[in-house]
């Protein structure tokens, strides 16, 4: 199941007795969090009735020694095992034999990026149906989360104003639940979000500027390029954006390039490369524009750049201003 079935099953019934969340979507992962020690700890206290273990050097006695725990002023107690994927598979596969008569007392929660399918402890959570997905969402299913994540605040996205929201965030979750936030809260209860709810309120990185500042880093044209940034800064985006939006807005040029290169079409090399299909034509001709040999040259030079920003005394936009130098020399 997903994270969104999880916690539609959470507003009618209590947890299952032993969850596995695997996947690296940490809004996701955060997300289901909450919502357990919601439903599990309410009414008790959360300090009496909480378990928290590293998976690494963890034994599986430990973890059912705490499962098996009866909860003090509460109906159910929380285990919570961080970084599972990380247990010896021994440890983990002796896990089993507590999945085959978990406390009904208990919500046993196991972190993972990953499990190992050939263990036995993996099977018999995937048999059971314990396993709860929090993988990345995909680029594509972007545009559905968005209107699902309005309609659960009761609000309705306009089409225009999810493009933008797109185009602004991305998939950064944590930005769109912000984002949407503030939107509903800014447009009323009930209300149809608008581009020009979005404008006024979402703090949002112009795209023709920053694919501006890419076509000029790529064409090594330097008073394009501190035109473009200059621009930005006009805006009152900070430096650290710019220089993240540009890194972000490269790194889906190289993968357009292995994409293209391994024979995809642009609007498939695209959904590969982490942008939407809409993009494909902009986003071909740039990765047609930067030769392989300058996009390891420009990472190296964020890479400086970004630790400048963040340590340096400089002037923010001085600094950002000195890697586009750099950048187009």
């Amino acid at each position: 199941m997903y994270v969104q079935e999880l916690l539609a099953q959470l507003d009618n019934a209590p947890p299952p007795p032993v969850l596995a969340i695997t996947g690296g979507e940490r809004f996701f992962v955060d997300r289901a969090l909450v919502a357990l020690r919601k439903v599990i700890l309410s009414g008790g206290i959360a300090g009496f009735n909480e378990d928290v273990f590293e998976g690494k050097g963890c034994s599986a006695a430990r973890i059912v020694d705490a499962a098996r725990t009866l909860p003090m002023l509460a109906s159910q107690r929380l285990v919570l095992v961080r970084e599972a994927d990380a247990i010896a598979a021994a440890e983990l596969d002796r896990l089993c034999e507590y999945l085959d008569n978990p406390s009904p007392s208990s919500c046993l929660v196991l972190l993972a990026e990953k499990l190992d399918g050939r263990t036995k402890f993996a099977r018999r959570a995937s048999k059971l149906g314990i396993v709860v997905d929090a993988s990345p969402i995909r680029i594509g299913d972007v545009r559905g989360f968005l209107q699902a994540e309005a309609q659960r605040r009761g609000a309705r996205l306009a089409p225009d104003a999810a493009s933008a929201l797109l185009d602004a965030l991305g998939n950064d979750l944590p930005g769109i639940d912000d984002a949407l936030e503030r939107l509903t809260l800014y447009a009323g209860p009930g209300a149809n979000v608008t581009l020009e709810h979005v404008s006024a309120c979402v703090t949002r990185v112009r795209v023709d500027s920053i694919w501006s500042l890419v076509d000029a880093v790529g064409l090594r044209d330097r008073r394009a390029a501190l035109r473009a940034a200059a621009s930005l800064l006009a805006d009152r985006e900070p430096p650290l954006r710019i220089l993240a939006m540009l890194a972000r807005q490269l790194r889906m040029i190289g993968r357009m390039q292995a994409a293209l290169a391994g024979g995809a079409a642009p609007p498939d090399a695209a959904k590969l490369a982490g942008a939407p299909p809409f993009k494909a034509r902009e986003l071909a001709t740039a990765a047609r524009r930067f030769e392989p040999r300058l996009l390891t040259r420009a990472f190296s030079v964020l890479a400086q750049t970004d630790v400048a920003l963040k340590g340096s005394k400089r002037p923010g936009d001085s600094v950002l201003q000195g890697a586009l130098l750099e950048l187009t020399r």
